[in-house]
């Protein structure tokens, strides 16, 4: 963890305070995101904006609950990357950085058209954490691995947790 995603860390759970699961959530997700791209040997500039994506990209669910009574993906990628926006611009004054990241929040829960590496591990490492928070059901565990996963690491990961 780099001095600024720690300080990211910590803005975030400052923001979700008292939330004990979304805090849990999204550094889960962190976890996952940043031994996948360690594994996949992301360079370091993408490894960076992927850590930050990952500490962020629940972000807009606070605003999405308000605004629509809502946190579903949609809202989430609606509302998440303004909200990032103004924490990252009291951190970071990285713009393209900020840019990267924002982007791949308002795309996290899109899972059509996945190019780019940094994109593809967000989405496992969320999918990893989220398959385990709501139980799913051996045939969705292989569903996912089937239609979502595709990087060696995280098929590696999703295979170990579920033992298949």
């Amino acid at each position: 963890m780099t001095e600024m995603t720690a300080q990211i860390a910590k803005q975030m759970i400052a923001y979700d305070s008292g939330d004990i699961r979304r805090i849990e959530h999204f550094m889960k997700v962190y976890g996952y995101a940043a031994a996948i791209g360690r594994l996949e040997g992301l360079d370091p500039r993408t490894q960076e904006i992927l850590e930050t994506a990952a500490l962020l990209h629940d972000i807009g669910i606070k605003v999405s609950e308000e605004k629509y009574h809502s946190s579903a993906g949609k809202y989430q990628e609606i509302e998440g990357p303004a909200e990032a926006r103004k924490l990252l611009d009291e951190i970071c004054s990285d713009n393209e950085l900020t840019d990267r990241v924002c982007w791949l929040i308002g795309h996290h829960h899109t899972y059509s058209d996945i190019r780019d590496m940094d994109h593809q591990i967000l989405v496992e490492a969320d999918f990893l954490v989220n398959l385990s928070e709501d139980h799913a059901s051996e045939d969705s565990v292989r569903h996912t691995l089937e239609y979502i996963f595709r990087t060696k690491s995280g098929i590696c990961f999703l295979r170990s947790i579920w033992n298949l």
